[in-house]
């Protein structure tokens, strides 16, 4: 990251413990969001109350985060929804999102991804037309609404990581090779470190 080393505090060392249980390693991002771990901490916790109580499905949110990722450029995001897009969709089809394509999807997954582009690029520029193909997909409001949420907490999320952070070495190694060739945009992920410990 491009930021020092943020002060050390109890709630900074969990959510480093959390990375480390998860993936290995302490996450880039989660360095840079703990100069406030308050404010990641609640942050997770709005996606949480989204995502849990949402009507739309694991499948259905990842397409939305990584259709929005890329069209944000930003790498870090798009590595890894990317590889968790692949285990729903495939490798290919998932690679395909990242290069702003829907080949692969199915009707409803490429409706998601074209909302999640739209409102990711020019949010003030769709119409009750651009509403009508959600719903022909059979998306309710209830799901567009929460589908539009998802898509501006990722905005917000990728905006901070991509103006302070590289991608992690670890996590572009564990992406399908599909998608690691097609994230050809925004920053290179940052060099190697050692598991379990906050990257130099």
């Amino acid at each position: 990251m491009f930021l020092s080393d943020p002060p050390a505090s109890d709630l900074a060392e969990a959510l480093y413990d959390e990375d480390r249980e998860s993936d290995g390693y302490v996450m880039n991002a989660t360095r840079l969001w703990c100069w406030r771990p308050d404010v990641l901490q609640a942050f997770f916790g709005v996606r949480s109350v989204l995502s849990d109580g949402s009507g739309l499905s694991r499948a259905d949110q990842a397409v939305l985060s990584a259709a929005t990722a890329a069209a944000r450029s930003d790498s870090y995001c798009a590595l890894a929804w990317g590889t968790r897009l692949a285990r729903h969709v495939g490798p290919e089809a998932a690679a395909e999102v990242m290069n702003g394509s829907d080949e692969g999807l199915d009707p409803r997954a490429a409706v998601l991804a074209g909302w999640a582009r739209q409102v990711a690029v020019d949010p003030g520029a769709t119409t009750p037309a651009d509403i009508s193909r959600p719903h022909e997909a059979g998306l309710t409001d209830q799901q567009i609404f929460e589908a539009t949420m998802l898509i501006a907490w990722r905005m917000a999320f990728t905006a901070v990581n991509a103006a302070l952070a590289q991608p992690d070495a670890p996590l572009a190694e564990a992406a399908p090779a599909a998608v690691r060739a097609a994230v050809s945009y925004g920053r290179p992920p940052a060099g190697a470190h050692p598991a379990g410990a906050p990257p130099a």
